[in-house]
């Protein structure tokens, strides 16, 4: 099985060189724009391709307002800000996840509750996050959801949507009005995804993009962050740009913000690759429909779309027989040349997270024993 799908790889990509797990693109106006930004000097967080960018990703996502940043952690860690996270609150996420989730938690003094994910989407799972809540927290005469044994605030619920594959949202959304909770939605890796026919970022009170150079569209580095209230937004702004109190040459800050804007030079290559966006999300669909229909009758499982959801299949996925194969599967491929890689160690095996609290995590356990992503690159070209 190793052989051919190392072939069926290298006939989707046309090579018999390197295959990286996902590459950038660029095929249209990105140079255009790079060098218009370069001649107009306007190269750093002042210029019109920030606000360009901002309103093209709103008119993607529906989402009230879009604020771009330096990376998808600044994003995440703006919205957890406006969610009035702080130091010493509890947040509930998954510990099948990117690093970034919990480092953006870390960085602001707070800590993450682990959750179980469900086996679908591999995403968090609401009827384990309702069972922690009922065994191990109560909402206080203020209304404020405390964990029973510190007595610590518990203040959002940050759940992320594994590979693009959105997770179960109006049952998220469930659990976090009987508990008080806003809900976060780290949506680093699911541009182009719909839950329901709601873009992916926009369900909960805030949404956090991620345009790293590994993503379906890339401005370099840089993230976004979706608010689904207009004045949320505005504070958004605000407080990402240093909170400076518009002034003609005063230089007034009303609170300590952050320095999170987007350049103008890299705003440009995002307004040039969104330009592409359906074209690449057509591509990738493409080379997940030829992983579906090699992988089908094997002991391997591909990872397709809830049945809820439209998925923009940002990494595809397989799920190995047991952890044996997983690693025979990793060792072959990537010798000869065709990158695969195993999902993420889980966050509660990392030293700085070890000691957070947790629920039971057998299905985030099976995963990672399990789950291998497959070269997902997109390419603009006909099979």
């Amino acid at each position: 099985m190793q052989t051919q799908l190392i072939k069926l790889v290298r006939d989707i990509y046309s090579t018999n060189k390197f295959i990286p797990l996902h590459a950038p693109s660029f095929s249209g106006n990105e140079q255009k724009y790079v060098i218009e930004t370069i001649t107009s000097t306007f190269v750093s967080s002042v210029g019109k391709f920030v606000d360009e960018f901002e309103q093209k990703v709103q008119q993607v996502t529906g989402t009230a307002k879009a604020i771009a940043t330096v990376n998808g952690t600044a994003a995440l860690h703006s919205a957890l800000y406006l969610a009035n996270v702080r130091a010493g609150d509890l947040v509930i996420t998954q510990a099948l996840t990117f690093v970034a989730t919990c480092n953006a938690l870390y960085h602001m003094g707070a800590k993450p509750i682990f959750i179980d994910i469900e086996r679908n989407a591999f995403g968090l799972c609401p009827v384990a996050t309702e069972q922690w809540l009922s065994e191990n927290a109560f909402i206080d005469e203020q209304g404020q959801c405390r964990h029973k044994d510190t007595q610590a605030a518990i203040k959002a619920v940050m759940p992320m949507h594994t590979f693009g594959h959105p997770v179960q949202i109006d049952e998220l959304l469930t659990v976090c009005q009987n508990w008080n909770l806003t809900l976060i939605e780290d949506a680093a890796e699911s541009l182009g995804s719909y839950y329901k026919g709601k873009h992916t970022g926009t369900l909960g009170r805030f949404g956090a993009l991620s345009f790293n150079g590994n993503k379906v569209i890339t401005t370099g580095g840089g993230g976004m962050i979706l608010c689904q209230d207009q004045e949320d937004g505005f504070r958004a702004k605000h407080i990402t740009t240093t909170a400076k109190v518009p002034h003609p040459y005063e230089f007034y800050h009303d609170e300590a913000g952050f320095n999170y804007r987007m350049p103008n030079l890299n705003a440009a290559l995002g307004c040039a690759q969104i330009e592409q966006l359906e074209a690449k999300l057509a591509s990738k669909r493409l080379i997940a429909e030829q992983y579906l229909q090699f992988f089908e009758n094997t002991d391997y499982c591909f990872v397709v779309e809830p049945e809820y959801a439209h998925s923009n299949y940002w990494l595809n996925a397989i799920v190995c027989p047991d952890a044996s194969a997983r690693d025979s599967l990793l060792e072959t491929t990537n010798k000869q040349g065709v990158m695969t890689r195993p999902v993420w160690q889980l966050m509660h095996r990392l030293p700085m997270f070890a000691n957070e609290l947790k629920g039971n995590l057998t299905n985030s356990e099976w995963a990672e024993a399990r789950l291998v992503n497959l070269p997902s690159s997109a390419f603009l070209r006909e099979f």
